[in-house]
C-alpha cells in the first residue's frame, strides 16, 4: 500500500507541467510552522454528567452524593427580559458549547469558549448531602439540596508561557442558587447574581454578567514550601437572596448593592 501511493504522487508531479514545477519548493521548517496549525482546533460540546458518590479521604471523609451537571432544563432564566436569552430549547445537557483551541507563536496556548449560536451557555449543578464521616461511623450532613442555575457569556482560558500562570477570564451570571445547611438549621433560597450595573427595571443582557479575571500559578506558601496559587484582582456584583430560612422559616430576603472582592490571594498547600 506504501509503494502505491509512493507511485500515486510520483504520477501526480509528473502530470505537472514543468513551468508549475519549478514553482514547487521544499519547505524548511519556519515555514512549516507558519502554516502549520493556523486555524486551530475547534470542539462543539454536548454532555451531561452524574456522579453517585465523591469521596475525599483524609483520617476522616467527605463525601458529596447525587452530582450532576448539565443543562436546566428551562427557558425562564431572569425571566424580567421577558425572553429566552439562551436561545435554546429547554435540555437536561450542557449544550450549545464551542471550543476554539490555539497556539500562539509565543507558545501560549488559548481556549476560548463560545456559545454555537447567539445566546448564554445555560448549566446547572446539582448535588445530594454532603456528609463527614469519621472513621466510627460518626456522620453529620453539612449541606444539602444544593442547585445552581447559571449562564455562561464566554470564556478564556489562557497559559502564558512567559510566566507560567494560568488566566481565566469569564463572564457569568446566576438566575438561581439553592441549598441547606442541616447542622445548623440554615438555608438559602432563590441567590441570584449578576454584574453590579445590572437594572432590575430597565433589564439589558449585556449588563447581565459579572466577569472575573484570574490567575492560577505555582508559588511559595508560608512555610517555604511549593503551593497553588489564586490571585483576583477585583470582582463586583450585585447579589439578591429571595429567602433566608432558619429553622425552615424565611426570615427575609437580602440584597447585596456593588458587591466588591479585591486584592485577594490564596496559597493552597497539604500539610
Amino acid at each position: 500500500m506504501k509503494g502505491l501511493k509512493l507511485s500515486l504522487l510520483a504520477l501526480g508531479v509528473a502530470g505537472v507541467p514543468a513551468a508549475a514545477q519549478a514553482e514547487i519548493r521544499s519547505l524548511d521548517e519556519t515555514a512549516m510552522g507558519n502554516i502549520t496549525g493556523q486555524a486551530g482546533v475547534t470542539i462543539e460540546l454536548e454532555t451531561k454528567l452524574n456522579i453517585d458518590r465523591f469521596i475525599y479521604t483524609d483520617e476522616g471523609s467527605l463525601e458529596v452524593n447525587d452530582i450532576f451537571v448539565g443543562g436546566g432544563n428551562r427557558t425562564d432564566y431572569f425571566s424580567e427580559m421577558g425572553t429566552n436569552i439562551t436561545s435554546q430549547p429547554a435540555s437536561d445537557k450542557l449544550d450549545n458549547i464551542r471550543i476554539n483551541i490555539d497556539i500562539a507563536n509565543d507558545g501560549d496556548a488559548i481556549i476560548n469558549i463560545l456559545p454555537m449560536s447567539f445566546g448564554a451557555v445555560d448549566f446547572t449543578i446539582a448535588t445530594g448531602a454532603w456528609n463527614l464521616v469519621g472513621q466510627g461511623g460518626e456522620s453529620t450532613t453539612v449541606m444539602d439540596n444544593f442547585r445552581m442555575d447559571a449562564l455562561i457569556g464566554s470564556g478564556t482560558i489562557r497559559i502564558d508561557t512567559a510566566t507560567d500562570r494560568l488566566n481565566l477570564l469569564t463572564d457569568f451570571a446566576i438566575d438561581d442558587l439553592d441549598f441547606d445547611v442541616p447542622f445548623l438549621a440554615f438555608g438559602i433560597r432563590d441567590l441570584e447574581l449578576t454584574g453590579a450595573e445590572y437594572d432590575l427595571s430597565a433589564p439589558q443582557p449585556l449588563r447581565l454578567f459579572a466577569s472575573v479575571d484570574m490567575d492560577i500559578f505555582k508559588d511559595t506558601s508560608a512555610a517555604g514550601g511549593e503551593a497553588l496559587a489564586v490571585e483576583m484582582d477585583s470582582f463586583t456584583a450585585d447579589m439578591r437572596i429571595g429567602g433566608v430560612l432558619i429553622g425552615g422559616t424565611s426570615i427575609g430576603s437580602v440584597a447585596l448593592d456593588n458587591l466588591a472582592i479585591t486584592n485577594t490571594a490564596m496559597r493552597i498547600y497539604g500539610h
